[in-house]
């Protein structure tokens, strides 16, 4: 893949998560088809571990796919689950119960 990170698509991604509900996730892929990019997850999963730089932005609520939390940060769980999200097992979030619906 390119790179195609500019600093526009970092903020039309962002801009996106920060309408995630309270008590809702959203899925990489969902995030992607949502800016006209659909086949950019992975761009998606890239701005957000960049997001720190761009101010404050609920990217805990996004999740792969099948749910499953991003590898080594414990602390999105924890988020997560003060949140409501209904959780499968540890690494993994209920997507039929919490999914946004956008």
């Amino acid at each position: 893949m390119k790179n195609i990170l500019k600093e526009d698509l970092i903020y039309e991604i962002l801009s996106v998560v920060a309408e995630i509900p309270l008590g809702k996730v959203a899925t990489y892929g969902q995030i992607a088809r949502l800016i006209g990019r659909e086949k950019y997850s992975r761009l998606v999963g890239r701005a957000l571990s960049m997001a720190d730089y761009y101010g404050r932005y609920p990217c805990h609520r996004v999740v792969n796919h099948a749910g499953r939390l991003v590898p080594g940060w414990s602390e999105q769980g924890d988020l997560l689950r003060s949140e409501g999200i209904p959780m499968k097992n540890d690494n993994h979030v209920d997507l039929k119960l919490c999914r946004w619906d956008c």
